[in-house]
């Protein structure tokens, strides 16, 4: 194969243009072309109003590809370096059934492996299968009640399945190709193989969550819904078993894999003496615009046939950063607690991202010297008590809301201009001085506006501010070694509750690398 890069294209072309924009650059023919794969697309909205779609693609050719690259003379063609993941295999045993906790991405992917390598996992979830998880999500969002055992944060699938189902990350890892590739095969679309900014959506997630399971279970492993575990039993310094609130199991080799959520884990974990250690994570709002601004604002057009444009801010401060992650473009705003009497709101979007608003966690970096509660949950604590008092701040599950300019003018809102938002069950006007941390109001105020010169429109008057984000990542980190185990032996913290992890495909990526050290170990 040829690789070819940095193929240049207007939003509207084609398929036969990419085709024969490949034959131009390397001076052949099209017809001489035998196949053609797309390994990056991305967007260059740099010279706008003039955006261009740019493509990395493998080509096949009729000939000798030496000599086709020598007579181009072509610097953005090359001979494809290809490289794939091979799943370790081999006659593995192990004295009894290998446990992993949790089956979010991180617990999903180990166990994949674990089946794949024929050691029948037994997977452990403490929330519920996808469907009916999906039916209490929506319940909840319609009526406010709650099930603390289905929500955003627990069951089938972990936080991720109501998200954006984003699959970019900054890690550079040869698993990632082969964790795409799984995604297609259990229902992905398959742009999600070469676009920079890869999505699948919560919609379509709910049924690739499942059809990973059910290739899991096929492969011999198990998979056990509302199973939570609420202690650890060892002997001599190494795990023996698993105390749940369905009985004990016997175990000698435990990935852990429990999400940022599971605040009674840790509580757990933490009367132990498993090593943990406090670490930076980040608080703050949700913000709100019309994706028609933000395409206009990113594209110089909301008219062009591109998808909804997203975005990625950041702003320095003297003692803080200022950031947004999991912007979801055409997505909204979701109730995202999974305790009783707190408020917490994360984003989502399905496939098609093609909802009227545009939203992002905006965020300030905390550190453990910036906690107001001490020792290794202090984080923790802290997230409880700004989830709390949101909750007691409006009485329900309506979160505390206010626009960008009644924040920056230190008045409260009485309700929405141009933007309205997307929050279910709804929001409460207000100020959210009253309801945030100082550092964290502070930080904003001083952000907002220079991040609006950055992007125009991202802070407008009629932005919608809904609070509070506080569960971007994990507070806490479950110490392990090279061998990417706890101190307590056959124990294997992992993904992103154990402090690893930032996202679906860093998390499944821990999650593969812990069931290699297991497999690794026998």
């Amino acid at each position: 194969m040829i690789r070819i890069r940095d193929i240049s294209l207007p939003p509207e072309h084609d398929a036969n243009q990419l085709l024969y924009e490949a034959a131009r650059m390397l001076k052949i023919s099209g017809f001489r072309i035998q196949g053609l794969s797309i390994v990056r697309r991305s967007i260059d909205a740099r010279k706008k109003p003039d955006v261009r779609v740019i493509y990395t693609v493998d080509v096949a050719v009729d000939g000798s590809e030496k000599k086709i690259l020598k007579s181009s003379g072509c610097k953005k063609a090359a001979v494809a370096q290809i490289t794939y993941y091979k799943p370790p295999k081999g006659d593995y045993k192990c004295e009894s059934r290998p446990v992993v906790v949790g089956f979010g991405p991180a617990g999903m992917f180990a166990g994949l492996i674990l089946a794949m390598a024929g050691l029948d996992p037994i997977i452990l979830e403490r929330g519920e299968d996808a469907q009916t998880r999906h039916e209490k999500v929506a319940h909840f969002f319609a009526t406010g009640e709650l099930d603390v055992t289905s929500n955003v944060q627990f069951g089938e699938g972990g936080a991720g399945t109501f998200s954006d189902g984003k699959l970019n990350t900054g890690v550079n890892n040869p698993r990632i190709g082969w964790i795409l590739e799984q995604f297609v095969k259990a229902g992905a679309r398959e742009d999600i193989l070469y676009d920079a900014k890869p999505h699948v959506g919560t919609d379509v997630l709910l049924t690739v969550v499942q059809n990973l399971r059910k290739r899991i279970i096929s492969l011999g492993g198990e998979v056990r819904f509302t199973t939570q575990v609420t202690d650890i039993l060892t002997e001599n310094g190494k795990i023996c078993g698993l105390r749940t609130n369905q009985g004990d199991i016997a175990c000698d080799k435990v990935i852990l894999a429990i999400g940022h959520s599971a605040r009674d884990t840790f509580r757990m974990l933490n009367d132990r003496e498993i090593p943990m250690e406090p670490k930076p994570f980040a608080m703050g709002v949700r913000i709100e615009q019309l994706q028609s601004v933000i395409d206009k604002a990113q594209y110089g057009s909301a008219d062009l046939p591109l998808p909804p444009a997203d975005y990625k801010l950041v702003r320095h401060l003297d003692n803080e950063t200022v950031y947004t992650f999991c912007m979801c473009p055409g997505g909204q705003v979701v109730a995202a607690t999974s305790e009783n009497g707190k408020i917490v709101t994360n984003g989502m979007s399905n496939a098609d991202r093609d909802g009227e608003n545009a939203n992002a966690a905006l965020l300030v970096s905390l550190n453990p010297t910036d906690f107001p509660y001490e020792g290794v949950l202090g984080g923790m604590l802290w997230q409880e008590e700004l989830e709390k008092k949101a909750f007691d701040h409006t009485g329900c599950y309506k979160a505390p809301a206010q626009t960008v300019g009644d924040f920056l003018a230190g008045k409260a809102s009485t309700g929405a201009n141009s933007v309205e938002p997307s929050y279910r069950p709804g929001v409460v006007w207000t100020d959210l001085h009253k309801v945030l941390p100082e550092k964290i109001t502070r930080a904003l105020e001083e952000a907002l506006p220079q991040l609006e010169q950055n992007l125009h429109g991202f802070a407008s008057a009629d932005a919608v501010l809904t609070a509070p984000e506080t569960r971007s990542s994990s507070p806490v980190r479950i110490l392990r070694g090279e061998n990417r185990q706890s101190s307590l032996m056959g124990l294997y913290p992992a993904g992103e509750g154990a402090g690893y992890a930032g996202g679906i495909v860093s998390a499944a990526i821990d999650g593969i690398m812990a069931a290699e050290a297991l497999l690794e170990s026998l």
